[in-house]
């Protein structure tokens, strides 16, 4: 009986189509991990406004404060001593994050984050509003009220940030306004991005009446002051620019 073999084209064939396949599927899955997420990023935005709502309600409106002035307490942390590092369950969000008492991690963010001079662990991938929302202007410690923001819905709470440095990108605590402003509404310097569009070239953004987005860039920055290189990192701002945009109530 005569058994014919496959032909070398019929292999080449064969082991193309399954490379094919094998990409597809490939695409398929980063595509499906991707998707899910940015829904966990999201949800981890949820959390934390409404753990900052929370901490509202029981400090008389009030929202968490962004730092205090010996730089041992931030929002995502505390610390001892100035020359080490913030312990996630020791800052005043803690008691309002559940069982953990800490931001989680972006999940996003876990798989490009890199270098070995963090400031800034404990964040989870996320910067609040401190010029306006967890400082005020003039006075970066004393924070805002609910009552004191016109359009909650409309105003930036927190969002994915990042800070691009020579030797990695890390994580970093506030959402940047694209200006400075003096105590006399005036505008001034321009202020290096931190906003990260990081879920295929969205950006997760909490609002201050707990609502969570994806936006779209408006404009991606280009070097900070520390040499990061923030376009490659996909790092800028989205929203209007006038009057700092979406970031001042």
């Amino acid at each position: 009986m005569n058994h014919r073999g496959f032909t070398l084209l019929e292999v080449l064939v064969v082991a193309a189509v399954l490379l094919i396949l094998a990409a597809l599927v490939t695409a398929a899955v980063v595509s499906s991990r991707e998707r899910a997420d940015g829904t966990r990023c999201a949800s981890n935005l949820r959390q934390l406004s409404g753990a900052n709502l929370l901490y509202a309600a029981d400090h008389d409106g009030w929202y968490v404060p962004a730092q205090e002035p010996l730089n041992l307490v931030r929002w995502h942390g505390a610390r001892k001593r100035i020359e080490i590092k913030f312990d996630p369950e020791l800052g005043p969000l803690a008691p309002y994050l559940g069982t953990d008492g800490r931001v989680q991690l972006c999940p996003t963010l876990r798989h490009i984050l890199h270098g070995a001079k963090s400031f800034e662990d404990g964040t989870g991938g996320y910067g609040y509003n401190a010029a306006y929302i967890g400082g005020s202007i003039g006075d970066p410690f004393t924070p805002a009220r609910i009552a004191s923001i016109p359009r909650p819905a409309q105003t930036v709470m927190f969002t994915d940030t990042a800070f691009p440095r020579v030797d990695g990108l890390q994580e970093y605590a506030y959402a940047e306004p694209r200006f400075s402003e003096n105590p006399v509404g005036r505008f001034r310097n321009g202020l290096s991005a931190s906003v990260h569009f990081r879920h295929g070239g969205l950006a997760n953004v909490a609002w201050c009446d707990g609502h969570v987005t994806s936006e779209e860039p408006r404009t991606i920055d280009q070097k900070n002051l520390y040499g990061g290189d923030a376009k490659k990192w996909h790092i800028g701002w989205f929203g209007p620019s006038d009057q700092n945009g979406p970031w001042r109530p």
